[in-house]
């Protein structure tokens, strides 16, 4: 099985919440070294964010949330494909997070909808030792739970 993504129309969105609101910040500024992500069985993609690409939408929450990944110590979050199966008609892969020096490894379930490849998963701000921000002397709280979206062109 090969399955190649090309690097328009790439995007990686994490959904959140608060007591008071919904945020999402999406970064959609990478691509491959060779302008498609291969996925063979000896070769998976590693994918390198920028944390200071990612965008939430309101220059003040985009400031927060870069602060919270501490993007001037660690500036790319790195998403790297262990193994991907295709399961039926969908794919399952496993997929390692690494983010601020911690590492976690998520199952994630793929499929194809208009050419892309999709996939989500919810993680938790907790599963990187990340404590979710208060605001306004508390009375505004980041939720824990996040809601992970994966999205890549591809060509198969």
């Amino acid at each position: 099985m090969t399955l190649f993504a090309q690097a328009q129309e790439n995007f990686v969105q994490i959904n959140g919440s608060t007591n008071v609101n919904k945020f999402q910040c999406v970064n959609n500024k990478f691509k491959a070294e060779t302008g498609v992500y291969t996925f063979t069985e000896r070769s998976l993609p590693n994918i390198i964010l920028k944390v200071n690409e990612f965008d939430c939408g309101n220059k003040m929450m985009t400031k927060d949330f870069q602060k919270i990944l501490n993007s001037d110590k660690y500036p790319n979050m790195i998403i790297k494909f262990i193994n991907f199966t295709k399961v039926q008609k969908n794919y399952i892969a496993v997929v390692e997070v690494k983010m601020m020096n911690q590492s976690k490894r998520y199952n994630v379930e793929f499929e194809i909808e208009n050419n892309k490849l999709i996939g989500r998963k919810n993680v938790k701000f907790s599963d990187f030792n990340i404590t979710p921000p208060k605001k306004m002397g508390g009375m505004i709280v980041v939720k824990d739970d996040l809601d992970l979206t994966f999205s890549l062109a591809t060509k198969i």
